[in-house]
């Protein structure tokens, strides 16, 4: 008789003895392993799910950081839309406590608009576009900083500097548009004409281009839709560039400093807070000067290789040599006519009247 097995004992085998069944030993699935269905898969990356492999619910898992699409971007776009709508808020009460106070440029052009409360509409329209202006330029230097050489002093990522400059890309054209839908509001506030007459006329003469025809807002009106209209489609024409192509995409999305550009000339145009030459006028040119400064970096150290000047000349095309140097003089002009303004204090604006104009009016005999 055979002394009992200790299966605790390593390396012990159990002795056969009568009635006892030889050979391998049936696998039990442990059970913090479950049992392999015959014929799955036990490569890296693959997930069972229930119904079998390659049976509904099976997936490979996918590797890497998450697909980027609109709808991810616009939940993280979240949290800077809120930071927008403060900024708002708060530039909406500087505006509107200028105002009661009788000290904003505004009233010199517009005296009726000294009732605060009977305008408050146009002055929020005022806020989003000062606030859209903002993360516009925001987003034009978080751009140049990813397309350029990147400061090594910058504590961003590469890929939280680019989800950065997507959020607050949509964010600029969510407050433009609220900047522009003000002002209608502001019209059909005011317009005496049926419901449906004010309406019909307060979006022709927000949204059609050559649909304001008065004074300064027959030019600069247009040149802010401009503004919004190019930047709908490049904005979002990211979340598409594969349909496409990344050369394409690339080109058209250049242009976004085209939209940029034609903000900056609405506000300077039109703009009641800076009508007028002054400090104020001079701080929206100052804030230029970064935008250039990088604009000019990027055009002589951009992170591509084949877009340097000397690529260009590589490979012989003269054209494309030229066109690249025409964009770095170019570059360099306005940055010298930026320091001009700001030195000088003059970009062409008007000049204030003065505050007693008795005299203009006085009898000479």
């Amino acid at each position: 008789m055979q002394p009992p097995t200790d299966p605790a004992v390593p390396g012990q085998e159990p002795t056969p003895g009568p009635g006892t069944r030889t050979g391998p030993p049936p696998t039990v699935p442990s059970p913090a392993q479950p049992a392999s269905a015959p014929g799955a898969s036990s490569a890296p990356g693959a997930v069972s799910a229930p119904g079998g492999p390659g049976g509904p619910g099976t997936a490979p898992r996918r590797t890497g950081p998450p697909r980027i699409t609109l709808r991810s971007d616009l939940r993280a776009s979240l949290y800077d839309g809120l930071v927008a709508l403060a900024i708002t808020a708060v530039v909406f009460v500087v505006i509107y406590l200028r105002i009661r106070a009788k000290t904003s440029s505004t009233l010199t052009v517009m005296p009726f608009m000294a009732d605060a409360g009977a305008f408050w509409l146009y002055f929020v329209s005022q806020a989003f576009g000062w606030s859209a202006l903002l993360w516009a330029w925001g987003t034009v230097v978080l751009g140049l900083l990813m397309s350029g050489p990147r400061p090594r002093w910058l504590p961003l990522t590469g890929p939280r500097l680019e989800r950065l400059h997507r959020t607050t890309s949509l964010n600029t054209i969510a407050l433009i548009a609220a900047h522009a839908l003000f002002f209608a509001a502001e019209l059909i506030r005011h317009d005496t004409d049926s419901w449906y007459g004010r309406t019909w006329t307060a979006f022709v003469e927000t949204f059609v281009p050559g649909g304001y025809d008065s004074g300064t807002g027959a030019v600069a009106i247009p040149v802010g839709q401009a503004a919004l209209y190019l930047a709908i489609p490049l904005g979002l024409l990211f979340y598409v560039r594969h349909r496409v192509g990344p050369k394409t995409w690339r080109v058209l999305h250049r242009c976004i400093l085209v939209i940029y550009v034609l903000s900056v000339w609405h506000t300077l145009l039109y703009g009641t807070n800076v009508w007028y030459d002054g400090w104020f006028r001079t701080t929206v040119w100052l804030l230029q000067l970064p935008i250039a400064a990088l604009f000019l970096i990027r055009m002589l150290s951009p992170a591509r290789r084949s877009e340097r000047l000397a690529a260009a000349r590589a490979a012989g095309s003269r054209t494309v040599w030229a066109l690249r140097l025409t964009v770095r003089i170019t570059a360099v002009a306005v940055l010298g006519v930026l320091l001009a303004v700001l030195i000088t204090g003059r970009d062409g604006g008007r000049a204030e009247p003065p505050a007693d104009t008795t005299s203009s009016h006085t009898d000479h005999d």
